[in-house]
């Protein structure tokens, strides 16, 4: 039934849909699997993609794998971006790739600090800051454009929290399910936790990519593979998802349930999924003005080079039609 980090939709529903074609498609994550990616492999687990004409296989990420390059290469047909930087870069390199879904309306990069050393974001100016090269070129310059943080209070940040640890005044990033939870775990303690979407970097996340190829010559499967998505994302969330969570376990051996709980209900309560324009459009919500704006945000913060045709980068067609709206619980 699973293959090495790999689900087929057919191996499941077989003999439901025996007497049906189903269109074999590939969607490559970008990490390996946990409840960040439960919506996708709700949709295998109770046949969502197969109802509607598609055998989905999920192919994890890693530390050394690139799914992106395997779409572009044309060996996967879907891929789970990042955030909206990713695709501002294809653009630059003249690459056609799309964002058709934004399964994340606010990313789930947050930045941590000791209780009682800063208690709100803007008491992080006061700490020093444990960041990665990649949040340095990316989000933590936005944080020095826009909020006034310094290069000189950053320090280049291993993946290792020890350092954290030992020194209440060092801040640290994390993402909202993961840093937090471990240090809870280990450490006997909750940080305070301030997600970065929360200041204002307004980025969708996660996001589903497709080639412009795809789009043109198959839009009934683009279609189906959102509304497939849209739909296991609400039933993930609200509904039964233990059969998701049992592959997500069985295809990660270091995923474990109290982490997939964990994360489940970090999403619910910060809203990662389901908010926003979400509220009213649907989960997978996008639009060209929030793309604009942050845009227009990583410009005026040196991230990205001005006059790029950012519009090029996405494709709101798919969603924005209240897909799902009925199955979110009732307040």
């Amino acid at each position: 039934m699973l293959k090495p980090a790999a689900l087929s939709a057919t191996a499941l529903f077989a003999t439901a849909t025996a007497a049906v074609a189903l269109t074999p498609v590939t969607f490559g994550t970008n990490w390996l699997p946990q409840a960040e990616h439960g919506g996708f492999y709700q949709s295998v687990a109770d046949g969502t993609y197969a109802e509607c004409g598609l055998d989905v296989t999920i192919v994890s990420g890693g530390p050394q794998v690139n799914n992106r390059a395997l779409m572009m290469a044309d060996r996967i047909q879907f891929h789970m971006g990042g955030d909206l930087l990713q695709a501002f870069n294809a653009v630059a390199e003249n690459i056609p790739v799309v964002a058709v879904m934004a399964t994340f309306q606010k990313h789930p990069q947050v930045i941590i600090s000791h209780p009682g050393e800063a208690d709100s974001w803007e008491e992080l100016k006061d700490l020093t800051l444990l960041i990665g090269d990649n949040g340095f070129t990316s989000y933590y310059q936005w944080m020095i454009a826009a909020h006034g943080f310094t290069v000189e209070q950053r320090e280049p940040y291993t993946f290792n929290p020890a350092p954290f640890l030992a020194d209440k005044r060092k801040g640290m990033q994390g993402f909202l399910s993961s840093e937090p939870y471990a240090i809870q775990s280990e450490a006997g303690f909750m940080p305070n936790v301030f997600l970065i979407a929360d200041a204002g970097y307004s980025t969708y996340a996660t996001t589903v990519e497709v080639m412009q190829s795809t789009i043109d010559n198959r839009p009934e499967v683009v279609e189906c593979f959102v509304n497939g998505s849209i739909l296991g994302w609400y039933n993930y969330l609200y509904g039964d998802n233990a059969a998701a969570n049992a592959m997500i376990l069985e295809a990660n051996p270091d995923m474990t349930q109290d982490k997939i709980d964990f994360a489940i209900s970090m999403m619910i309560e910060n809203g990662i999924v389901d908010s926003g324009d979400a509220l009213e459009m649907g989960v997978g919500a996008m639009t060209e003005a929030a793309v604009e704006e942050f845009y227009t945000s990583m410009v005026d913060s040196g991230v990205v080079e001005s006059g790029l045709d950012w519009s090029t980068a996405n494709n709101t067609s798919f969603v924005n039609q209240g897909l799902g709206l009925d199955l979110r619980p009732a307040d």
